[in-house]
């Protein structure tokens, strides 16, 4: 999906910053490391988390907040990176990501055989639906994100839900100084292998900051605090928005141009609608990492 560039540019080292051991500036990781089977989380600890139902470990790295181990589980090899907080985060994971699978660092150039990675983020959320609860499993069908990201790339219109836009941001009048959300679908074969009756396909809003663009209010007011009850009555060919979180509508994105395939399951911590939350959320979350590390 890609919009076209010479495949005889050399990508400039302030484009694409190698370190001295050859690894991806951010994440520190090397071609030779990728896998092509990632598990994103936010949490830097939540990897060792993922990484200890592994059979056997490759590697174990950490630079930040980005934290990445790869192994083997059930004999498959696999990765789980995180990604810290936010859509900015996932574009820096992602683009380091593709770059791993689709540059040669050594001439700086594209290489000619695509590789395709699937990504599936693991993360919380909260819900917006009295119906949706603590502990429900809801995958993001389709990622709306309101960070502005998407909007930055060519050909962000291709893998987009215009239809879905327009009518979002004229149902909560969307304020001109926000920026324009983007809808982008989940990966249909991730859905199909990840996701079964024991979760739910949702819309889901990727906020761009957790207070305010979720409808928090601390010390200041709100630009519109009638935001929230917009988006949860909000619904698009039968379907409502779902939860919150702060990733998927980027990941989505971000993959479909570049010609992965990514979708994000959340477990659901927070009733917005009924002012709950469950703090001690780390068992339910296992749960969710025990099926997306069978079904991957």
């Amino acid at each position: 999906m890609i919009p076209e560039l010479s495949p005889d540019r050399v990508i400039p080292p302030s484009e694409l910053i190698i370190n001295s051991d050859g690894s991806a500036f951010h994440i520190h990781l090397r071609p030779d490391q990728l896998r092509d089977n990632i598990i994103l989380v936010g949490d830097p600890g939540r990897v060792s988390m993922v990484a200890s139902y592994f059979d056997t470990i490759d590697y174990d790295v950490q630079s930040r907040e980005f934290h990445a181990i790869a192994g083997t589980y059930k004999g498959k090899p696999l990765m789980c990176i995180s990604h810290g907080i936010g859509s900015d985060n996932i574009e820096i994971v992602v683009t380091e990501l593709d770059a791993l699978a689709n540059v040669d660092f050594a001439t700086r150039k594209v290489r000619p055989e695509h590789r395709t990675l699937r990504m599936v983020r693991v993360g919380t959320s909260g819900s917006l639906q009295e119906d949706i609860h603590i502990g429900d499993f809801v995958m993001a069908a389709k990622g709306v994100g309101t960070d502005g990201i998407l909007n930055y790339y060519a050909g962000r219109d291709k893998v987009c839900d215009l239809e879905f836009e327009r009518e979002f941001m004229a149902h909560t009048g969307w304020l001109p100084s926000w920026a324009a959300p983007y809808a982008v679908d989940a990966d249909a074969e991730l859905l199909r292998e990840i996701g079964r009756d024991d979760m739910i396909h949702g819309n889901t809003i990727s906020a761009v900051g957790f207070y305010a663009p979720q409808g928090r209010m601390v010390r200041l007011r709100l630009a519109d605090p009638d935001l929230n009850e917009k988006i949860e009555s909000f619904s698009y060919k039968g379907r409502r928005v779902t939860n919150f979180e702060m990733e998927s509508g980027c990941l989505q994105g971000m993959a479909r141009l570049l010609g992965h395939k990514a979708m994000t399951v959340c477990c659901i911590i927070a009733e917005r609608r009924l002012t709950q939350a469950n703090p001690d959320y780390k068992p339910a979350v296992r749960r969710l990492i025990e099926t997306v590390l069978d079904r991957i």
